[in-house]
């Protein structure tokens, strides 16, 4: 698929639980704003996420406002990317998050 993406809530199918997949760590970071969005990057272990058997480290996370993609044609104030790639082939997996105003994000506060 091409970004930014249109979902479709009636394309959308719930997946069986999955398990505790996430394995983050806190870590120093630095915070930078690259003009297009603000970005997060680490040196050290961050943690990671387990997908089909395969571990993918979390390498960087950045956020745009307003979102890059929508659901049902609508756009969100702000949306986090959290980009994981494994070690031995460099697959990739990159998490979205959209936001809207309301109550605090747990992964931020």
């Amino acid at each position: 698929m091409q970004s930014p993406i249109d979902i479709s809530s009636c394309r959308v199918k719930n997946m069986r639980k999955m398990g505790h997949i996430k394995h983050y760590k806190p870590t120093n970071s630095t915070i930078r704003n690259r003009g297009h969005d603000i970005s997060m990057h680490w040196h050290g272990d961050a943690g990671s996420i387990l997908m089909n058997d395969t571990n993918y480290p979390l390498i960087q996370i950045h956020w745009h406002s307003p979102s890059e993609h929508t659901i049902n044609g609508r756009r969100y104030a702000l949306e986090l990317h959290m980009v994981h790639q494994e070690q031995v082939n460099k697959k990739t997996v990159v998490n979205a998050v959209l936001y809207k105003f309301g109550k605090p994000d747990p992964f931020i506060f």
